[in-house]
């Protein structure tokens, strides 16, 4: 199965955002996104559509670490292994 690269830390500000009623830039990273207003709704909407867009999100790993930092590495968690990278030399 193919899948699409995961939202990058501009993208996902920019998608958070809104949600907040702040301006991307104002979101600390390591800032608790819940504490900060977003939903467990807002966290399930934002996960039916990244997985629309065929990016294996997990709404429990988003909610375990609701940061940008946890958000981020949960998504590069899902990257695809390149292949030729295991036992390279």
């Amino acid at each position: 199965m193919d899948i699409s690269p995961p939202p990058t830390e501009h993208e996902l500000r920019a998608v958070i955002a809104p949600a907040l009623g702040i301006e991307p830039a104002l979101i600390e990273p390591d800032a608790n996104l819940v504490l900060l207003g977003l939903s467990s709704l807002e966290i399930m909407r934002l996960v039916s559509r990244w997985r629309k867009a065929r990016v294996p999100v997990q709404f429990d790993e988003l909610v375990a670490a609701p940061t940008l930092n946890g958000w981020l590495a949960h998504f590069a968690s899902l990257a695809p292994a390149v292949p030729g990278d295991a036992g390279a030399v």
